[in-house]
């Protein structure tokens, strides 16, 4: 077994990472234990825009009846799998249940806050962390071709605008003046000039480089095999060996229901999987990001590539690269745009997000344990809270005032 550490992180994709940095940054001696490769999970392949604009969350009016509707549509933007599953069906009643307007604005305030707090920080972190991932406040936009859709958004625009999110409406003529990348048929877009993007597999590898550098301990290739609670602390077993630890941080993403069932703890997430292909550049590119509204498609710009990705895909933890699926990207952006794709295409990828009950982050301490606490639940939003998400699991377990309320996102709100 390895010397004691403060703070075992289980998971090194971006919330553990993000957490791990902001543990080290206050004293605390942290090792964190990887099942793969550091960033290999659900970040490596998002489409890496930083989203105060997506404070609502998917739990929303309207959205059990869409899903059952697009229940046999293989190519569906947001597809509920029809199997027997039984965790997925009590998930999705109790996510159906929060489908109503009181919960949807409460979801939205939570994560409205933490989404906000993690935009503010994000310059000054990667600054300090030297971390080059393209980052850029380039803003976000929603782009529609269909009018009543585009009307229908004014409902949520009012509440970002609360919220205090920049909110701009443009018409669909002048946007297509803005944006020459464009095919005409865009009746309007909605800009959230406060949005930025950035590249997330170089920001995850960055964020591994600055945890190593300063002085966090990353091991690789280190499933978890079991997990005992003592009350000292807890030990871990690995295929790495054993680890000791005061505190333990399950931050595995879409995993963290597996795991906190050898701890007979209940952890409401299902996987939602996602997909992305990344393009080299094409020529004639937008000018910002955007969501292909009526295709629940993102498209994302760097210097170095082009990504299409999104929809998302309850199917357990199936590993299967689905073609449909992909090709339903290409053929969105192929609607919306003049030069749909790039000249070579550099990776097809999926990854599981961990999608809550109720779309909001499960952040805090682990009801009924000591030394357990839980970062999961974060959705298709891991890299736009990551920073946030850090500095609060970091006040947390140090027992420092927290920066903002951690009382909406606690796991005890589902005792």
């Amino acid at each position: 077994m390895s010397a004691r550490d403060d703070v075992l992180i289980v998971g090194g994709g971006v919330i553990g990472l993000a957490s791990g940095i902001a543990l080290l940054q206050a004293g605390r001696r942290v090792r964190v234990l990887e099942a793969g490769s550091a960033g290999s999970g659900s970040s490596h392949g998002n489409c890496g825009t930083i989203t105060p604009s997506h404070a609502a969350p998917l739990a929303a009016p309207g959205t059990v009846s869409k899903a059952l509707r697009w229940m046999l549509m293989p190519d569906a933007p947001f597809r509920v799998s029809p199997r027997f599953d039984p965790a997925l069906w009590r998930w999705f009643a109790g996510f159906a249940a929060r489908c109503n307007r009181r919960d949807w604005l409460r979801a939205m305030q939570a994560r409205s806050t933490i989404l906000e707090a993690s935009r503010a920080a994000f310059p000054d972190w990667l600054d300090t962390l030297g971390i080059d991932c393209e980052f850029e406040a380039s803003g976000v936009d929603y782009v529609y071709r269909d009018r009543a859709d585009f009307d229908a958004f004014e409902d949520e625009a009012e509440q970002l605008r609360a919220l205090g999110v920049a909110v701009e409406r443009i018409e669909g003529a002048d946007y297509l003046r803005q944006e020459p990348a464009l095919r005409e048929g865009v009746v309007g877009a909605i800009r959230f000039p406060g949005d930025a993007r950035l590249r997330p597999d170089r920001y995850v590898a960055g964020l591994a480089r600055a945890f190593r550098a300063l002085g966090g301990e990353l091991t690789e290739q280190a499933e978890v095999l079991a997990i005992d609670e003592t009350a000292e602390g807890v030990r871990v077993q690995t295929r790495q060996g054993a680890f000791a630890g005061r505190d333990l941080l399950l931050a595995t993403g879409a995993w963290s229901p597996l795991l906190a069932r050898t701890l007979r703890m209940r952890v409401p997430v299902q996987p939602g999987k996602g997909y992305s292909i990344t393009y080299a550049r094409p020529s004639l590119v937008p000018r910002h990001p955007m969501v292909l509204h009526e295709r629940s498609v993102c498209v994302t710009v760097w210097d170095s590539g082009f990504r299409l990705g999104s929809t998302m895909e309850f199917s357990g933890y199936d590993r299967s690269l689905n073609r449909v699926r992909l090709d339903a990207l290409e053929r969105a952006a192929r609607e919306y745009l003049h030069e749909p794709v790039g000249p070579v295409r550099e990776e097809e990828w999926f990854g599981w997000r961990p999608v809550s009950i109720d779309d909001v982050p499960i952040l805090g301490a682990a009801p009924g344990h000591r030394h357990l606490w839980l970062a999961t639940g974060h959705g298709m939003l891991g890299v736009s809270m990551s920073v946030a998400t850090g500095h609060l699991m970091s006040d947390l377990i140090c027992g420092r005032a927290p920066r903002f309320d951690p009382a909406p996102y606690a796991p005890a709100r589902f005792a």
